[in-house]
């Protein structure tokens, strides 16, 4: 190696890590995570999806309760506790404390919401799942909304178009393979 190019890379080099800047790509105001990856610094990933989303009954009166069932995928590293919330037209009618990460690896997890629909105004609702984790690696699918809405029709009148009471909406992740929570 000629001397100029050696001095060069002796002075240059260790002062681009000083920077903040890779000079083949500017500075960067984050690390980009590929979601396989702990980012080089030691830190987790965490990637949690969520796979599903069902609700019974999907016609109902005011007043009855609505159980959610939520499926859970947790495919990387990390331990926490979020809040896990459930939303009827974006506003909050369910939540509580989710706990994932127990040990490595593929992880399913269900949870099960209720929500009593005492004092709801009758109507279509649609219902959503929100997971939300800002250090999560791909955050696009730590929530889901059921395309079918909740129908509240008011207590003791008739279903609209003779549907009967009852039913289940459910929502899937297309990319899911469908394993079930516990095996």
């Amino acid at each position: 190696m000629r001397p100029r190019v050696a001095l060069f890379l002796l002075l240059v080099l260790p002062a681009l890590r000083a920077t903040g800047t890779d000079a083949w790509a500017g500075s960067r105001m984050a690390p980009f995570r590929i979601a396989a990856e702990d980012g080089g610094n030691g830190n987790v990933n965490i990637n949690i999806i969520v796979r599903q989303v069902s609700f019974t009954p999907a016609v109902a009166h005011v007043g009855d309760a609505v159980r959610i069932e939520v499926v859970i995928e947790d495919v990387d590293e990390g331990y926490r506790t979020i809040p896990s919330r459930i939303l009827a037209n974006g506003k909050q009618v369910a939540s509580k404390l989710f706990t994932f990460g127990f040990s490595k690896g593929n992880r399913t997890y269900r949870e099960t919401f209720l929500w009593d629909t005492k004092g709801a105004a009758p109507g279509e609702y649609k219902i959503k799942a929100d997971y939300f984790l800002r250090e999560d690696s791909s955050e696009f699918d730590n929530e889901m909304t059921v395309t079918q809405p909740l129908v509240l029709v008011p207590a003791g009148a008739p279903f609209p178009d003779g549907k009967p009471a009852g039913g289940t909406a459910t929502e899937t992740d297309p990319r899911w393979k469908g394993e079930r929570a516990g095996g």
